[in-house]
């Protein structure tokens, strides 16, 4: 009988009994190949072991004691854990927060030595085996807040940021001033394909915040919004999602450079804090019917903007607190607070739900980030010039450089 290659022919046998039939084709000594790197795949592939590309060593930012210069030197690269992911940072946005990091002005210790930084866009290029969804060379995001419980009261309703166990990027943990980062995978913002890395990376927080502070508004499209600091990086982006959300705006800030800023835009009117001589006054007239707006976004550094919003917007009104200003306090008087009903909010950072609705807004170019783009090495210089106030719009790094 002819063995035809690839087949066996039936045992012959005395025994009654019948062998189980096979179902995998034997191959012949010629058909074997020996196994390819490139062609062998498994049910189970081991992810958490780090590509042969990726670096040792890598440059970074790190601060070494609160209130002292930044260092720019290089430091270890990280391997992620099962749920998490490393992210190659292309670039990193610069935020106020991280000044704050620097200068110790919360009532919350920071990590030391710490890598700042929370905006940090990048490519996904090492996984944990418990991750799933995100594939290497996705295009990610991390952000102020880098994983949380998801098991909390607060992370099942969707408040992740408020989860108690939530980690901080450059905070409680190293974040996106360094040319490899480590993030919950389940946190991490899904950056669309479309867009370009190094401009939606201010979004990934300055865009999420004002967002979901918009949200915590209660404004309505036709409704008009006093947006405070509006000239900065949170305040330009909150003017052009509240346009795209119909919303009317005034921007209060300071100086002509950030008036040009805030009319291009998209801002209705412009207060001039530094030569207005009754804000309260001027908010007011700015408004259709002289009432005032119906809500304040305060995305301001300094205290006083916070005492006065209350003043100015409408009856029923609402400000909306997002700013973290050092030792500041809040307060009005209670009389004119339940006369007026006036209501105070406290809006922090996004969840994921935000992240995705802020990203589309991006994708679909209704916001465009007025930024300037210097390298990693020269983040002190961008520190100074935030904390002499002359930033109009948002500074990126490239990681690169």
């Amino acid at each position: 009988k002819i063995i035809k290659p690839g087949f066996v022919t039936p045992l012959i046998t005395n025994s009654t009994k019948q062998l189980p039939k096979l179902t995998t084709p034997i191959l012949l000594r010629s058909q074997l190949q020996r196994p390819s790197s490139r062609t062998f795949t498994s049910t189970r592939t081991i992810r958490s072991k780090m590509a042969p590309s990726i670096p040792s060593e890598q440059w970074a930012q790190v601060l070494e004691a609160t209130g002292k210069p930044l260092n720019y030197k290089k430091i270890p690269v990280q391997q992620p854990g099962p749920d998490e992911v490393l992210v190659n940072v292309k670039y990193s946005g610069v935020c106020h927060t991280d000044l704050h990091a620097i200068k110790g002005d919360w009532p919350l210790a920071t990590k030391l030595p710490l890598v700042g930084g929370h905006e940090g866009a990048g490519l996904v290029v090492a996984k944990g085996d418990l991750v799933k969804d995100i594939e290497i060379g996705d295009a990610v995001g991390i952000k102020w807040i880098n994983g949380a419980c998801l098991a909390c009261s607060y992370c099942m309703k969707g408040d992740e940021q408020l989860c108690q166990s939530a980690t901080m990027s450059g905070y409680t943990v190293d974040g996106s001033f360094q040319q490899y980062a480590i993030a919950k995978a389940a946190i991490v913002a899904r950056i669309p394909k479309e867009c370009d890395l190094e401009s939606v990376a201010p979004v990934l927080c300055a865009g999420i915040t004002v967002y979901r502070g918009l949200k915590e508004s209660g404004c309505k499209p036709g409704d008009t919004i006093a947006i405070v600091g509006a000239g900065g990086g949170l305040g330009s982006l909150a003017l052009q999602y509240a346009k795209a959300m119909g919303l009317h705006t005034i921007a209060i800030d300071g100086g002509e450079e950030k008036r040009a800023l805030t009319k291009k835009l998209g801002a209705v009117s412009y207060v001039d804090f530094t030569t207005t001589k009754d804000i309260v006054a001027d908010v007011k007239a700015a408004t259709i019917d002289g009432q005032g707006p119906q809500a304040a976004l305060l995305v301001a550094v300094q205290e006083k903007p916070f005492q006065q919003a209350a003043a100015y917007v409408r009856s029923k009104g609402v400000v909306v607190c997002i700013g973290l200003p050092a030792d500041a306090k809040l307060s009005n008087p209670v009389f004119d607070t339940v006369i007026r009903m006036v209501s105070f909010k406290g809006s922090y950072v996004g969840n994921r739900a935000d992240t995705a609705e802020a990203l589309d807004f991006f994708r679909r170019g209704l916001i465009t980030v007025p930024y300037k783009t210097v390298g990693l090495s020269e983040l002190q210089k961008v520190f100074d010039l935030m904390e002499e106030g002359k930033i109009a719009g948002r500074y990126v790094v490239d990681t690169s450089k």
